[in-house]
């Protein structure tokens, strides 16, 4: 007997892999690979965390209320148009499974995170890439690359794992110049990182039209990644649909308790953006002093280029530093075969990074 098979197009997902966590034979590693808050959860957030262990038993509230409202205090929204999912994942697959389809496009960028066409496919959607210009997502290229089959365009800004964003300028042009028809979902994972004055997480253009979504998370600078956690502003129309095609209990009771008390928690946000704003800029200069390639970067990583030559590779590098304990994410699945992505850790962490290729930049010479 043959197998039960899967509607078309699903066998054609290469799975997301994250970041490696362990170093085989090593007991202890560096880890540097998911861009994890340095710092980790707000120890408010632990403690709340912890508590709501007491009542596992219990079905959390479906609807978040409390969470919502407390988003929407912070950052000045309608709560009913927030929705909470399972982290911010959940939320862009649901956005494809709502609206593409078979026969319908997903647009996504050159080097844009990988749920976008993981997403599409498994709605039945056609994921197309577009092309970037210098690591940057192209206005005009994404505009006319949308036709009569785009139902959605996907951007992560600032963008993972490039670390590059549009101005909010850019991101108001794109959205004036999308057809109607087409729903531009912002993806602002990093957004808390951006120190930029030019920059804006899009709450404005949901605000401005009918055919935007912001999406968030609480993965990154919240430090809640294994929590599971995120959310997102849209539309009155769009947040109705998201809430009925979520699970009734997409988020459990933990992670809504962890995710209330790290937004109360203003002064540990603040030490985290103000630690990954030094060392992601004393990382990037030490880093350009060895002779690599840089750009610069609005989010808690950095991207870093390495010569095509044999030895002096992506993956050579990757290897010399997996040797000395350091676990960086390789970035050949996005595009970028010649590059590692650094997540900016605690001081004595960049600094072993950096004295690590350092090292390896030095054997350069012997060969």
């Amino acid at each position: 007997m043959s197998a039960p098979e899967p509607r078309p197009g699903i066998m054609d997902i290469a799975p997301y892999v994250g970041g490696e966590s362990a170093i085989a034979g090593k007991r202890k590693a560096i880890k540097l690979s998911s861009n994890e808050g340095a710092f980790g959860p707000s120890p408010r957030a632990v403690i709340a965390y912890k508590k709501a262990a007491a009542t596992l038993h219990r079905y959390p509230d479906g609807s978040a209320t409390e969470l919502r409202k407390a988003i929407a205090a912070r950052h000045g929204l309608d709560p009913e148009r927030v929705v909470c999912g399972a982290g911010s994942d959940e939320l862009l697959i649901l956005m494809c499974k709502a609206y593409a389809g078979p026969g319908d496009e997903v647009l996504y960028t050159e080097h844009g995170f990988l749920i976008y066409p993981i997403a599409a496919k498994a709605a039945g959607a056609t994921p197309v890439k577009v092309a970037e210009k210098q690591l940057t997502a192209d206005v005009d290229a994404l505009v006319k690359r949308a036709g009569a089959k785009t139902r959605l365009l996907f951007i992560a800004n600032p963008n993972n794992p490039t670390g590059t964003y549009l101005p909010a300028d850019e991101l108001m042009r794109l959205r004036e110049r999308l057809p109607r028809h087409v729903i531009l979902v912002i993806d602002a994972a990093y957004a808390e990182f951006v120190t930029h004055n030019d920059y804006s997480p899009g709450i404005e253009l949901v605000d401005g039209g009918d055919n935007v979504v912001m999406t968030r998370t609480f993965s990154k600078i919240f430090g809640l990644g294994g929590a599971r956690l995120g959310w997102a502003y849209c539309p009155a129309p769009i947040a109705h649909v998201l809430n009925l095609v979520r699970g009734p209990f997409n988020v459990s009771a933990p992670a809504m308790a962890a995710g209330l008390a790290a937004l109360d928690d203003v002064a540990f946000t603040n030490k985290a953006r103000a630690h990954n704003t030094v060392w992601r800029a004393w990382s990037r200069e030490r880093l350009l002093e060895l002779g690599l390639e840089v750009p610069e970067s609005a989010c808690n990583f950095v991207l870093v280029r390495f010569p095509a030559a044999g030895g002096r590779d992506a993956k050579a590098a990757d290897a010399f530093l997996k040797a000395r304990g350091i676990i960086v994410r390789r970035v050949a699945a996005y595009g970028l075969p010649d590059c590692l992505r650094v997540t900016i850790g605690l001081e004595d962490e960049m600094r072993t990074l950096v004295d690590a290729l350092r090292e390896f930049t030095k054997s350069w010479g012997s060969r």
